[in-house]
């Protein structure tokens, strides 16, 4: 069963989607999931590549929260200058180790690197990032698998937070494999049954298009470009959406005008960000499950 969060509004009315509070509900829930299954101990690997700052913070986070869901938390660093054989053995290690249970590789790589190529090692039952293709070909199978943590933390928010989905109008904006396309196909999947519009940077008048929406996720990384006109009364405006601006990080999504208009809305950051690391340990676990750890199979 799901964490169910304390509901808190903003000054204009919307509820507000807190993932940092239902993060930090999901670690306790592990937590004594973990406990309860005693050992053997659920391993998270990450692999980092380089000094990216961003990757780095990110990075050490996910052991922060591991660690504190009872997780053993591995760190695999190596130097911006490393070779596409030196990635590839790192991961091959980790995919190896039978006490290893997810793996996650810190992505953007540095240029030099052929990211895909080393995706492409991680077996579906330990890409707890849920980023190869056979990953998203289980998912669009309905198989088995890790769904991708971001537009996975957005249906644990939309399912925490009592958001109505059978029937219901949704509109994704942004196609990518990340986000957009996963996302597109856990909102229209059956037992969520949304019908959903997959928009992009070509959709022509996408006010319009939004407007008849019940729930938007906005995930493009165009800072702002949802405002009071997309969003029709009541509907839930979900922020996925990252980009960098000299105040800090902002999203997709103009808050102060759409929590006016809208019945439930992501803060940016600390709505998706969080619970994008609460599914990493979530499909961690979920992974240990999979590789034969009975007694962790997710309820």
């Amino acid at each position: 069963m799901n964490p169910l969060p304390e509901f808190r509004y903003t000054d204009g009315g919307a509820m507000l989607l807190d993932g940092n509070a239902l993060r930090d509900l999901t670690v306790e829930r592990l937590r004594a999931k973990l406990d309860q299954a005693g050992s053997p101990e659920v391993c998270l690997a990450t692999v980092l590549v380089g000094d990216d700052g961003p990757s780095q913070i990110y990075v050490k986070m996910k052991h922060r929260k591991a660690t504190e869901a009872g997780m053993v938390s591995r760190g695999v660093e190596l130097a911006a200058s490393a070779t596409q054989h030196e990635v590839e053995q790192a991961v091959a290690e980790l995919v190896a180790d039978p006490s290893v249970h997810g793996i996650l590789v810190q992505l953007p790589l540095p240029d030099h690197l052929d990211a895909e190529s080393v995706l492409a090692l991680l077996p579906p039952e330990k890409d707890v990032d849920g980023l190869t293709d056979r990953s998203l070909g289980r998912l669009v199978r309905g198989l088995p698998g890790h769904a991708p943590c971001t537009p996975l933390g957005v249906m644990r928010l939309i399912e925490s937070y009592g958001i109505e989905t059978v029937g219901k109008r949704a509109v994704v904006i942004g196609r990518s494999t990340l986000v957009g396309l996963p996302q597109m196909l856990l909102l229209g999947r059956k037992g969520c049954d949304a019908t959903v519009t997959l928009a992009h940077s070509r959709t022509s008048d996408l006010i319009e298009v939004c407007r008849h929406a019940d729930i938007i996720v906005a995930a493009a990384g165009q800072a702002g470009m949802i405002t009071r006109d997309h969003v029709q009364l009541g509907a839930t405006v979900i922020d996925v959406g990252v980009s960098r601006s000299e105040s800090g990080i902002v999203g997709d999504v103009c808050f102060d005008e759409v929590q006016s208009v809208a019945g439930a809305i992501t803060p940016m950051p600390g709505g998706t960000g969080p619970m994008t690391i609460a599914c990493l340990l979530e499909n961690t676990v979920s992974a240990a499950g999979m590789l034969g750890v009975s007694a962790l199979t997710l309820s």
